[in-house]
């Protein structure tokens, strides 16, 4: 093998792979070019030429080979780089034949890829006989030629290895080649190198910016080969220290591919790739020049590095909006039914199973709830709480399980994400679960079946982990043979039952609640006086008080009784008499049986003259549970 090297510094890189012959006879034009290139002229011939270059590239010293006949093909076939191919033009052959002609009439044409049909009418124009073969491998070359010989044909015109043939022979070898077809595939490999390099100056700042991101990336060009790749992807790939520039992306790592891509344009965001026993999402972008693709990257996110930041933003949100206030200890009670339901509620606690609880209005269903969740494995992960009662069935569908942008007029540009995926990781306390419409119960016992909700307007589902407590006031069992309730639903919510206790079955309770709640309020508005003294005068009326409205309504006329005590500085100075007109409740003396519920519910309507809102303040009870009385009511009317 014989080297020569024209070195200049900046000057494109050029690497002149040919056969002997050739090479010799391109030299006046390699000379010519000292100027403009730095070129390498090497000697390779077939096999050889393939892992001379690979040399050349391995060690960075090339921006462009430039060869011709089989030497251009197996590198073209072979490598990831550029190749100017030497072209034979018809011109070159008709000179070169003209020279042969005036050695003999009979010549001989052997050349690489295959034959050349015009030479059929240029042997009649130069009156000459003309036998050609093509051939693929140096053998077929050899093969070829002795065929030639034998029919003693004495001038061969072909590639330089045929002509090598032919003078090792005796006999006159023409090359096909002229100089000017040797300036031209130069000229070409000197264009090849200024593209080469500028490419490489954008992939070097490619890889410049990659360096510093945490994702895993990877860039080819449009052969799909690799162009860019940073330090995670590579430690990823389990080649920290493999150059894989100008390697094919499906043979080093099949998985990545990005063919798709490169042949449809189409962006991928947000896929889940299983890759290398762990999951990922990944970004497949195709890279865009002037409209055209010019190549594509992979970008790969560690999804459990995703999820940990999902977590984190939930719990951040959690600290805003959806956290549990309360625990345990501040359920406040020592009656024997009251410390029952905190026992068991303890107990529940300390699992993951679904709770139903049930109890009247008012008796502190989402507290127990919150303090189930607070002490909890899910303690530090979002609560969520939702009165099904309150949200027409349309927009409770949406509220729960979000929608995505342009589900419906008016939806929120970019969608919403819904309840159940606020919740994720923690718990999601349905209230008055009874007044569910039927429609939703059948989508809820999906998502509880699944554990996986599909917003409005989406086709796939997400998954959601969530801790579902639902809570009701209704007798769910003669809802479900009234065809109001799902049976299986039922099922499905009623793995574990809580029943809290009314606040008529929890006298004890009585007059702590009312002193706990006075006491708190007074101390809100910057009352100094005497809680337990001032309500001392009241517990006979608290204590008799059927108190439909349970805790609520107690923490309501306790709110009222506090305000009214506003105006006292001490004990002594207080006017109870006045009271009956804030708190008629307390002196009315509703003993539990004397007056029945529907009955006073129905007579403070009518004392409000229909106004709902007053009607409930007078109850001390929310306007959403006198809004539920008043429908039990009706419903009790139309089945008798």
């Amino acid at each position: 093998m014989a080297t020569l090297s024209f070195h200049r510094t900046r000057l494109p890189r050029l690497c002149f792979l040919s056969y002997r012959q050739i090479r010799a006879f391109a030299m006046p034009v390699v000379a010519e070019y000292v100027g403009r290139a730095d070129i390498e002229v090497v000697d390779g011939t077939f096999g050889g030429a393939l892992e001379i270059a690979r040399d050349r590239i391995a060690r960075g010293t090339v921006d462009a080979f430039v060869s011709a006949g089989s030497n251009a093909s197996i590198l073209r076939a072979g490598l990831e780089a550029p190749v100017a191919t030497i072209q034979l033009g018809g011109f070159d052959l008709l000179q070169a034949l003209i020279k042969a002609r005036r050695i003999s009439s009979r010549v001989g044409v052997v050349m690489y890829g295959q034959t050349i049909p015009e030479l059929d009418a240029v042997k009649d124009l130069l009156n000459i006989e003309i036998t050609q073969y093509a051939y693929q491998t140096p053998d077929d070359a050899r093969q070829q030629f002795e065929m030639l010989r034998r029919d003693g044909f004495e001038v061969i015109v072909g590639s330089s290895l045929v002509v090598e043939l032919a003078e090792e022979a005796g006999l006159h070898g023409l090359l096909a080649y002229s100089l000017a077809s040797i300036r031209k595939g130069f000229e070409d490999a000197i264009e090849l190198a200024r593209v080469a390099r500028l490419e490489a100056g954008r992939y070097e700042q490619l890889n410049g910016v990659l360096h510093n991101l945490q994702e895993a990336v990877l860039a080819v060009n449009r052969d799909n080969c690799i162009i860019a790749v940073n330090p995670p992807m590579q430690e990823l790939l389990g080649t920290p220290h493999r150059p894989l520039l100008g390697q094919r992306l499906d043979l080093v790592e099949p998985e990545l591919s990005l063919q798709p891509t490169l042949d449809t344009g189409t962006e991928e965001r947000a896929s889940v790739q299983r890759y290398a026993r762990r999951d990922w999402i990944a970004n497949r972008t195709p890279i865009r020049e002037h409209g055209e693709i010019v190549g594509a990257a992979i970008t790969l996110y560690d999804a459990r590095k995703i999820q940990e930041a999902d977590t984190s933003l939930r719990m951040q949100q959690r600290r805003h909006q959806n956290a549990a206030k309360h625990g345990f200890a501040s359920l406040i009670g020592q009656s024997p039914a009251f410390v029952r339901a905190v026992n068991t509620a303890r107990r529940f606690a300390r699992t993951d199973l679904g709770v139903l609880i049930a109890g009247e209005s008012g008796v502190g269903k989402e507290l127990f709830a919150q303090a189930i969740h607070n002490d909890s494995a899910r303690a530090d992960r979002p609560f969520v709480a939702v009165n099904c009662a309150s949200f027409p069935e349309t927009l409770l569908e949406s509220e729960l399980f979000g929608y995505e942008e342009g589900a419906f007029t008016g939806s929120r540009r970019g969608g919403k994400r819904g309840l159940f995926e606020t919740a994720h990781t923690g718990t999601l306390f349905l209230d008055e679960i009874g007044d569910m419409p039927l429609s939703l119960q059948t989508r809820l016992l999906r998502v509880l079946q699944e554990r996986e909700i599909t917003r409005l307007g989406a086709t796939a589902p997400i998954p959601v982990d969530v801790r579902v407590i639902a809570a009701t006031h209704q007798p769910l069992e003669e809802m479900i043979a009234a065809r109001r309730f799902r049976q299986d639903l039922y099922y499905r919510i009623n793995t574990l039952r809580l029943s809290l206790p009314a606040l008529r079955e929890r006298g004890d309770d009585i007059a702590v609640l009312a002193q706990a709640h006075v006491e708190r309020c007074l101390h809100r508005l910057g009352s100094r006086i005497d809680a337990g003294a001032a309500l001392a005068a009241l517990l006979p009326q608290f204590l008799a008080c059927d108190w439909p409205g349970n805790v609520r309504e107690l923490e309501n006329i306790s709110e009222r009784v506090a305000v009214f005590l506003l105006q006292f500085d001490r004990v002594e100075d207080i006017r109870y008499d006045e009271l009956r007109h804030d708190c008629p409740e307390l002196f009315e003396r509703h003993l539990p049986g004397t007056q029945p519920l529907r009955e006073r519910v129905l007579e403070a309507v009518r004392l409000a003259d229909g106004n709902r809102q007053r009607a409930a303040k007078q109850l001390g009870v929310s306007r959403s549970t006198l809004w539920r009385w008043l429908r039990e009511f009706e419903f009790e009317a139309d089945r008798s």
